[in-house]
């Protein structure tokens, strides 16, 4: 049983992506000292899923014995006032930032589905999107290193640091083109840049992770393995990391960071404008 004093279940509900809930809640969850368990549950748009919620909420509060916390983003009144009747603690994202607008603009809001109308799909901006996030599945983990003059942004780092994720964010939240590429153990007698991306360094970006972290995840993956050994995971991000020093390729470091936070401190570094719908 977790300690309840500092322990939450906490849910991320939305029409949508659950996106916006999500890291409206990790800026405010980061400012408390919390043992957090996390569930995002995006496109609930039917009364029947919002029947499952309500019912996946009251069941956490049984678990645990401790009412759990709901960042929610809903639209439609009848599927909010279904997950309202499950014994938690809500706190609506939208509502904060609405009323207020509201009573300023003097104007009523008007909603609408996020998943339905946010994205008009003749767009120019929507079809980029489309392809971007193609060529980013296509460019994933050093898969091909073709037309990489289409490149927005190159990730670089061991296995395991967060490139992939990172770079499938960057596609379907901003419409940018990302490539990443992983260096691995075959790679450290002799490390540097591929010949392929050399020609586009100021494009690359590298991303590393505390030693320990990466063990743990390479553990989750393949236990007990060489792959996931200290020894391993230590040479190959000493290396790694003096290469980035040595080429002069900025890099961030993942651990503490969601792919969020991640995502918006390399468009800070790189000057990439967000190609939003």
């Amino acid at each position: 049983m977790q300690n309840k004093t500092n322990f939450r279940d906490v849910f991320y509900i939305s029409d949508g992506t659950a996106i916006t809930a999500e890291t409206l809640a990790h800026a405010v969850l980061g400012q408390f000292s919390l043992d957090i368990k996390q569930t995002t549950l995006p496109f609930v748009e039917s009364i029947e899923r919002a029947k499952q919620v309500k019912n996946l909420i009251n069941q956490s509060n049984e678990k645990y014995g401790v009412q759990p916390l709901v960042f929610y983003s809903v639209v439609v009144p009848e599927i909010k006032q279904i997950i309202e009747q499950a014994d938690a603690l809500f706190y609506d994202v939208l509502k904060v930032l609405v009323e207020p607008l509201e009573r300023d603009l003097a104007m009523k809001a008007t909603p609408q589905l996020q998943r339905s109308h946010s994205i008009n799909k003749d767009s120019a901006s929507y079809h980029d999107r489309i392809a971007a996030i193609e060529y980013t599945l296509a460019h994933d983990d050093g898969v091909s290193l073709n037309h990489l003059e289409q490149a927005d942004i190159i990730l670089l780092g061991v296995s395991r640091c967060g490139k992939t994720p990172t770079s499938l964010y960057l596609a379907m939240q901003f419409g940018l083109r990302a490539v990443n590429y992983p260096f691995i153990a075959d790679d450290m007698s002799a490390l540097k840049l591929p010949k392929a991306i050399e020609p586009y360094r100021f494009k690359t970006f590298g991303l590393t992770i505390d030693i320990e972290r990466l063990v743990a995840i390479r553990n989750e993956r393949f236990a007990d393995s060489e792959y996931a050994s200290l020894e391993q995971c230590q040479d190959e991000l000493h290396k790694v990391e003096a290469m980035f020093r040595r080429e002069a390729i900025p890099y961030l470091n993942t651990s503490s960071l969601s792919v969020e936070e991640i995502s918006t401190r390399l468009l800070s570094m790189s000057g990439l404008k967000r190609n939003m719908c």
